[in-house]
């Protein structure tokens, strides 16, 4: 805010000089020019892996958001609301191959103990 020495601000509900409220000139319709308190920018969740914002999920500031209904704060799946689509399917493939080299793993051990057997 610009008017940090401005004790004209000094309502009593705010700290003066905290640089993150934002203040702004407006002229209300009697004429007065009056300070309104801006509140801070909201923030769009993002991605706990790959950080890229998160989408269907509202962007709101941390006390109104607990007051926002689950439907708005998450997404209906694994992970929904948490990481995006994109982690959750490089997720699932990642645990799918691994499955899939276990067995193959499993399948040639008993390869080579059938072998040992013949001999």
């Amino acid at each position: 805010a610009k008017w940090f020495n401005d004790w004209s601000l000094d309502d009593g509900c705010r700290t003066i000089l905290n640089p993150i409220e934002d203040i702004c000139d407006v002229r209300t319709p009697g004429g007065k020019l009056v300070y309104q308190y801006l509140k801070k920018p909201k923030k769009i969740p993002r991605c706990g892996q790959c950080k890229d914002k998160l989408r269907g999920i509202l962007p709101a500031r941390p006390q109104e958001r607990s007051r926002l209904c689950r439907r708005k704060k998450t997404v209906k799946r694994a992970y929904g609301g948490v990481l995006c689509h994109k982690c959750v399917k490089e997720k699932i493939v990642r645990a799918f191959l691994i499955e899939e080299q276990k067995i193959v793993v499993k399948v040639l051990k008993a390869q080579q103990a059938g072998t040992k057997a013949k001999k």
